[in-house]
This record gives structure tokens, sequence and C-alpha cells, in this order.
């Protein structure tokens, strides 16, 4: 018999929750970066084994939100949460409980959606300090299991997916058995574009940086792609485009790599650099550059 369910990865920002997925799916879906609210979106990640379907909705970090662009992340991650037949929580193997992990855990009991603690990063602790967060997280709530695991290492990652199917509901799939990911090619490209803007600039400047695909031409030999960079100020112009324009170049090289990795042709990628004064805090400017509620 058939089973499947949705997932939902959920927890504070930087824990590793589109690590995990990448780490479960042997490919990037989602970006990693090492800032903060690196994911916006809502990222379907499905994996097929045998006779289940896992649906891992990848969810932006729980946070409090300060313009447009937060309260769209939160909102995002929460209707996911509510959405879900089961949920990891992950959290950082060292880290105390915070209110972040205290609200899902009351979400948790209220719905009685059945859910996992994945406990993230064991590979910075020792033993002992690992052994009290399971006490900790034990004493909170009543988890269908507790897994330890290091996704950058990829250790036990594994042990998460065998406990999730225990708990997924029988039913036919809802995806192509080699289905990877619900996101649009553009979308896809868009995202690893950001990652590397993410991976080279500044504390400052990334969280207002927003890319749009204005050409994805597939020419079968070659793909061309042009993505316009939108950034809240001209002195964050100057920095993502860098003296002599070294700086967007290496952007452009090192998301080459990935896009021609991905996609599998060659990819003649051109990058443009605009400035839209504080785009984070209008609704209409957020909603524009492609962050929209589902319904």
């Amino acid at each position: 018999m058939k089973k499947t369910g949705y997932i939902a990865i959920v927890g504070r920002p930087n824990v590793g929750k589109s690590t995990f997925l990448n780490a479960l799916l042997g490919e990037k879906v989602a970006i990693v970066s090492s800032k903060p609210q690196t994911t916006r979106n809502r990222i379907l990640g499905i994996l097929t084994r045998g006779e289940a379907q896992f649906v891992f909705v990848d969810t932006p970090g729980i946070h409090k939100p300060q313009n447009s662009l937060g309260d769209f992340m939160v909102e995002t991650a929460n209707a996911s949460l509510r959405e879900a037949d089961v949920v990891v929580l992950m959290a950082d193997a060292g880290r105390e409980l915070t209110g972040v992990e205290e609200n899902v855990i009351r979400y948790l009991k209220q719905s009685g959606i059945p859910a996992v603690l994945a406990l993230n990063k064991t590979d910075l602790y020792d033993a002992v300090t690992v052994a009290e967060s399971i006490k900790r997280y034990a004493a909170a709530h009543d988890f269908a299991a507790v897994v330890p695991l290091s996704a950058k290492n990829g250790r036990q990652v594994f042990d998460v997916l065998d406990e999730c199917e225990r708990l997924l509901g029988e039913g036919e799939w809802f995806f192509p058995e080699d289905m990877l990911t619900d996101q649009p090619e553009r979308q896809i490209a868009a995202e690893i574009i950001r990652e590397k803007l993410l991976r080279t600039l500044n504390k400052e400047v990334p969280h207002g940086i927003a890319v749009v695909i204005e050409e994805f031409k597939d020419e079968g030999s070659i793909l061309r792609i042009r993505a316009e960079i939108f950034c809240e100020k001209a002195s964050h112009k100057g920095i993502i485009v860098g003296k002599g324009g070294a700086e967007l170049k290496m952007v452009g090289s090192y998301a080459r790599q990935d896009l021609e990795k991905f996609f599998g042709v060659k990819v003649y990628l051109n990058l443009w650099v605009k400035v839209k004064e504080n785009w984070r805090d209008s609704r209409a400017a957020v909603g524009n550059f492609g962050y929209k509620e589902e319904r």
C-alpha cells in the first residue's frame, strides 16, 4: 500500500532546515547560507522511496518580522505548519528552547499533529550537551521520535526519514515518482543567484536583495538567462557591482557553475543591478518580486 504526506520542516532561522532537505534529496533544491532568513518562499522537496512518497516543505525561519517581507515569510512558515500531516521541528542541539520552539510545541499539542524532533549541528557539541537538549525537549513535548543529527555532514539525516515514514498515511502519491521539487525553473535560477549574493556580500546588503529572472531562453545547447538584482540603496548597488564590476563578475561566475550543474547545459548569464528603495517595507513590491501567499 502506498503512503504519503506533507512534512513541514520548521524552526528558527539558520538551524539547518535547507541543508537537511538538500542532504535528503541529494540535490540542491533550497539555497544555503550562513546568514539567517535565507529561505523566503515555501519550497517543496519530493522524495519517493519504495512505497512511500515524502513531500517535505522547507519553510522560512520563524522570527519576529521587521517589515512586509518578514510578515510574508513568517505567515508562509505558519501556513505550512497548519497544512502539514507531519512536522519536523529542527533545533540547534546545543541551544536552549526559545519562544519559537515553545510556540511550535504549543501548536503541536493543540493540533495533535505527530512530530519528529531533529536536533541538528551535533558535530559542534559533545555528547553530554546533546543529551541535555534531548532531556529538555522530551520534558516539553511527547515527540514521536527524537533524532540527533548533523545535516552538514549528512549524519543520521535518513534516520529522520525512517521516523517520518512511520507517521505517513496510506494514499496515492501527489507527484510523479521522479519529481524532485515543484519550483519553476525561473525560481530555481533566481534562488541560485541570490545564494551567491548572500555568500559574497557584506552583512547589511543581502537581506535587501531580490532577484527577478527577466529572460529564460532554452536554445538546446545553451540556456540564456538575464536576471535583474534589486537592492534598496544606491550605495548597496555599488557594493554589489564592486570595483570595476569585480564583485558582480564573481557572483556571476559562481552562479553559472551551479546553474550549469543543475540544468545540465551551458549557461550564458547576464546580470543587472537596479535600486528599488525600501522594497521590503512595501506589500506591493514584495508581491511583485514573487513573494505572494499561495491560495
